[in-house]
């Protein structure tokens, strides 16, 4: 969890510096002289590196080890979020930001692979709900240290916007050499568990998860990019990645288009993220309890994108009431992610299978990320209805392709005879 908080705050960031004491002229855009566009497109460079350096990073984990590559990477994107703080200008933030993405690229989709040698499908839901909802802790944390840090504005000469940075990378750089040096491997390479512990934890998950020490295959890897269902689930990765993109890099600009102006509108995306954590664990929870992945992915993208219909159509100055769904559009939104990475591992039976699915699951879902960058027009504030309304089409075409791919798996479970491996739903 404290890994992944890093990792958002490292990205997120530059949401907040974007707005950071922009009625003293001292923000990010104002200080390094770049206009709303050259703004959206260093946005997008990031997941255009994200997106290409995610498979690789996956196998690159399987060939050193997680601890090694885990901590390799968080170095070098704390280092990148630090350097972030000394950009004089557009080429410069360009060029850090694809560096950035190229080191964060392969945290989540490593994460979530490493789960699968440790945790059988049914217990994977909630801690990948943890995992990713230390992203909205990074959100209500990055708001209320922005808050802090604008305080700082014109110390030493400096923007406070440079401080940020410069503050939210180091706890990544140092938290590198811990990861380092404790974090666990796999269940049959671990040397704080006892000869009786390692083999109770290999066996309780064979034949429902990868082990360590197997090695992907060509034959393996052939049927992973031949899978078409798999290639649905990646499409539906798509649709809840737009809300996710979007709520993370503008979510203070739509706050302060929500009346809250200055300081206060890096505080107020305190609450909505705090609530999204508390509901991202709740529906993770209920999902594997039940074993209901499907329907708790669909149920919360259903309410998420009726919640982004009402805050579209809801009048500009309804600030109160606009908060308001604000707030439930993103905790759902955050919400549906945790239980279709379950669903999708728990149907991935090999060992090639989890090292090539689950990244490009992630890769492909890219595309909705550079979607979301581009929503939220600044033509259009305080009331952003683009924005909102594309969020909200998404996510409800979401929600029935998953039911759709429910469909398909029960069929197939139907067709399966009485000591075949059935599939999860």
């Amino acid at each position: 969890m404290v890994i992944y908080l890093l990792c958002s705050l490292d990205r997120s960031n530059i949401g907040n510096a974007k707005i950071l004491n922009s009625d003293a002229g001292h923000s990010l855009m104002q200080a390094v002289h770049i206009s709303n566009e050259q703004y959206l497109t260093a946005l997008m460079i990031f997941f255009v590196s994200y997106t290409l350096f995610e498979t690789p990073s996956n196998y690159m984990l399987k060939r050193f080890r997680p601890s090694r590559w885990i901590a390799f990477l968080m170095f070098a994107w704390g280092a990148m979020t630090m350097l972030l703080g000394a950009i004089r200008n557009f080429g410069g933030l360009v060029a850090v930001r694809f560096l950035l993405g190229m080191f964060e690229a392969g945290l989540f989709p490593g994460m979530v692979y490493v789960l699968m040698f440790w945790y059988r499908p049914e217990e994977r839901a909630l801690r990948i709900a943890f995992i990713l909802a230390s992203a909205t802790l990074g959100g209500a944390f990055g708001g209320a240290i922005a808050y802090g840090v604008g305080k700082m504005d014109g110390v030493r000469g400096l923007e406070a916007w440079r401080y940020l940075f410069v503050i939210e990378g180091a706890p990544s750089c140092a938290g590198a050499f811990l990861v380092w040096l404790f974090f666990p491997d796999y269940p049959e390479t671990v040397s704080w568990l006892s000869d009786e512990e390692r083999e109770l934890a290999t066996e309780r998950i064979k034949g429902v998860a990868s082990l360590g020490h197997q090695r992907i295959t060509w034959a393996e890897a052939r049927a992973t990019l031949t899978d078409y269902r798999l290639y649905v689930h990646y499409l539906t990765y798509i649709t809840i990645s737009v809300p996710f993109s979007s709520m993370s890099l503008f979510s203070p600009t739509i706050v302060a288009g929500l009346g809250y102006k200055g300081l206060d509108a890096q505080l107020f995306t305190v609450p909505p993220y705090a609530i999204a954590f508390v509901i991202t664990v709740s529906v993770a929870w209920v999902s594997d309890r039940y074993e209901k992945r499907s329907l708790g992915t669909s149920l919360s993208m259903a309410i998420a994108g009726a919640c982004f219909i009402v805050e579209g159509a809801l009048p500009s100055d309804s600030f109160k009431l606009r908060y308001v769904f604000f707030i439930i559009a993103l905790s759902f939104a955050f919400a549906c992610i945790p239980p279709l990475l379950s669903w999708l591992t728990a149907n991935l039976r090999t060992t090639g299978a989890a090292t090539l699915g689950v990244p490009l699951n992630v890769s492909i879902g890219q595309v909705g990320q550079i979607i979301g960058v581009y929503i939220y027009k600044s033509n259009e504030s305080p009331g952003y209805p683009t924005g909102h309304y594309t969020n909200a089409g998404f996510l409800l075409v979401g929600a029935i392709a998953v039911l759709g791919l429910r469909v398909m798996y029960i069929r197939r479970n139907k067709r399966l005879g009485p000591e075949e491996r059935r599939w999860r739903l």
